[in-house]
C-alpha cells in the first residue's frame, strides 16, 4: 500500500495523486489518499472526486502505521544512518527539494508520501494512465458544452490569469507573486506568430480584472460562469483548447498537460516563484516555451 497526502488546491492534489499512483502502479498495490488535512483547512477541500481516479482513502490507523516511528534497536541504527529526525518513521517520505528527486521513483512498497511532487518526471512512465484517470466523470452540458464546441471549432488558445491570494495575501504574494501583463502580452505575441486567427479563451479567479486589463485585438471569450466548486470544468475546458498560455499555477499547468493536441504550443512563465530558492528546472516540460 502507498499513501499519499493531499493538500492545497485542485492542481496540487493532482500532482500528489499522480506521484503516488505511479509508485503504487510500480508495486501493483493500492494507492490510498490521506485527506485528513481538509478537516481543519477551511480554504481548500478534497477535489478529486469528480475524476475517474482509483479513489480510496487511508484510515487513521493506516496513516499512523506508516508515519509513527518504530523504536527498536535496528530501526534506530537505520534512522541514524539515513539522518531521519527523531519521531519520523522510515516509511514516512517527505519531499526534500522542489525539483525532481529520482530516488522517489525507486521507493519500496508501504511508504507515506508528503510533498508536492511538481514534475511530470514523477509519473511520466504512466502518463496514459494519469490522463485516463484525470478524465471528468460527468459529461459537459449547458454553457460548458457550448464553450467546448466553440473551442473545438476554432484556433483556440487558453489564457489563465491567477490572482486571488497571490495578490491579496502578503505571505503568498512573497512566495509566488502574480504574472504581470508583460508576460501575457509577450506570450500572446508569440502565439500569434504561429497561429492564424486565434480565439483566446480567458480563465481567471479575478474575471473583472482580466476584463478591464487584458484587452486584445483578437476574438476573445472570458470564461466566468463556473464558481470554485466547478473549477474542474474550467480545467477541462483549458485542456480542450489547441494551445495554452498558463500562469505560475499548478491549476493551469494541468490544463496544458492534459491537452492532447500533438501540435500544441504551451507558454509558461520563466519566473514561477518570487522566492528564488526553489529550483523549478524540472517543473516545465521540455516541449513548453518559457517566457
Amino acid at each position: 500500500m502507498i499513501i499519499t497526502q493531499l493538500n492545497g488546491g485542485l492542481g496540487n492534489q493532482m500532482f500528489q495523486y499522480a506521484a503516488g499512483r505511479r509508485l503504487a502502479h510500480l508495486h501493483d498495490v493500492e494507492l490510498r489518499m490521506d485527506v485528513s488535512v481538509f478537516e481543519s483547512y477551511e480554504l481548500r477541500k478534497y477535489a478529486l472526486g469528480t475524476y475517474k481516479i482509483q479513489q480510496s482513502f487511508a484510515t487513521s490507523g493506516e496513516i499512523e502505521a506508516l508515519t509513527a516511528r518504530k523504536h527498536g534497536f535496528i530501526e534506530q541504527l537505520i534512522a541514524k544512518a539515513m539522518r531521519k529526525k527523531p519521531g519520523i518513521a522510515l516509511s514516512y517520505i517527505q519531499e526534500k527539494q522542489f525539483h525532481f528527486d529520482p530516488e522517489i521513483l525507486n521507493l519500496p512498497d508501504n511508504v507515506y508520501l508528503d510533498g508536492y511532487w511538481q514534475s511530470e518526471k514523477y509519473f511520466a512512465d504512466i502518463k496514459n494512465i494519469i490522463r485516463k484517470e484525470f478524465t471528468v466523470k460527468a459529461p459537459q452540458f449547458g454553457k460548458d458544452k457550448e464553450l467546448a464546441d466553440m473551442i473545438a471549432s476554432s484556433e483556440s488558445v487558453s489564457i489563465h490569469i491567477r490572482r486571488g491570494d497571490y495578490v491579496t495575501d502578503p505571505t503568498t504574494n512573497k512566495v509566488h507573486g502574480a504574472c504581470d501583463l508583460d508576460y501575457y502580452f509577450c506570450s500572446i505575441k508569440k502565439i500569434t506568430q504561429s497561429v492564424k486567427k486565434p480565439h483566446f479563451f480567458i480563465f481567471s479567479d479575478d474575471p473583472e480584472w482580466a476584463r478591464y486589463n487584458l484587452k486584445l485585438d483578437y476574438t476573445t471569450t472570458l470564461v466566468d460562469h463556473n464558481n470554485a466548486d466547478k473549477n474542474y470544468d474550467d480545467l477541462r475546458l483549458m485542456s480542450q483548447c489547441r494551445h495554452n498560455i498558463i500562469a505560475n499555477s499548478s491549476f493551469s499547468w494541468w490544463g496544458a498537460w492534459l491537452n492532447e493536441n500533438p501540435d500544441k504550443l504551451v507558454l509558461a512563465p520563466k519566473r514561477w516563484f518570487n522566492d528564488s530558492s526553489r529550483d523549478t528546472k524540472n517543473l516545465i516540460p521540455d516541449s513548453w516555451i518559457r517566457i
